[in-house]
């Protein structure tokens, strides 16, 4: 019932969307990403050519799994926030510094280095996707080992953020300065064990700028206008990995 009406409310927006074209209103489907779905739902090209399923479909991953990470990142970070007062009061410093009372802008939020780092941590704390799997499309080599086709691959997001090997015999702890340089700088190792979304062509598109704009402009209202009290005496259980 509620996946129908789901799929019902985003067909009204493409049919909204698509007569808007029809009736010379608007000379194309936009720029957006249902413009970009809706442009390969009306090519000519049938290599090119979506589905309406299809379409409505990708915008319903868009969509819900953005608003996922997005809520799952922000609630860890207020919450190693309240447990880190020292963090939190550094954090709205340079906000207050940065903007005052004034709005953010795009130009202005992307200097936020310090709430940069928190989020990193965050995410290498308490990654919001778990792990990755991807199959192997043709036989490859990897290093030492050969990986025949059709082989189904599951990376573990979660255990490479928490290997001590790779991050130190303080893994555990909530240490933002970790990021302090380049995010390559922060492993010991290997950089590409920092995948909170996946890297390569088929990485979150959350990961791009626009997204970590999104989530420096939420976080930059709370820091302004709320204090989060401290959970110091909080016993945070830990699962094995």
């Amino acid at each position: 019932m509620l996946e129908k009406k789901i799929h019902n409310c985003i067909l009204e927006i493409i049919n909204e969307r698509e007569e808007k074209v029809k009736s010379s209103e608007e000379d194309s489907f936009g720029n957006d990403f249902l413009g970009l779905l809706l442009k390969a739902h009306h090519d000519n090209s049938d290599s090119q050519t979506i589905s309406v399923d299809d379409l409505v479909e990708e915008c319903k991953t868009f969509y819900f799994a953005g608003q996922e990470t997005t809520n799952t990142l922000l609630g860890w970070t207020v919450f190693l926030l309240a447990i880190h007062i020292d963090w939190q009061e550094e954090v709205r410093k340079e906000v207050l510094n940065l903007f005052g009372r004034e709005n953010p802008n795009p130009d202005s939020i992307a200097k936020l280095k310090l709430m940069g780092m928190v989020f990193n941590e965050s995410m290498r704390l308490y990654p919001p996707v778990i792990g990755f799997e991807r199959k192997v499309e043709r036989e490859v080599r990897v290093g030492e080992l050969i990986l025949p086709a059709n082989l189904n691959l599951i990376f573990s997001t979660l255990a490479l953020h928490h290997d001590p090997h790779i991050w130190g015999e303080d893994v555990n702890q909530f240490k933002p300065e970790r990021f302090s340089e380049r995010v390559s700088e922060a492993t010991k190792i290997n950089s590409t064990a920092f995948f909170p979304f996946g890297m390569g062509p088929r990485n979150c598109v959350w990961s791009n700028f626009v997204g970590f704009l999104e989530q420096k402009t939420q976080q930059n209202e709370r820091e302004r206008s709320l204090n989060w009290c401290g959970l110091n005496t909080l016993v945070h259980y830990r699962h094995s990995i």
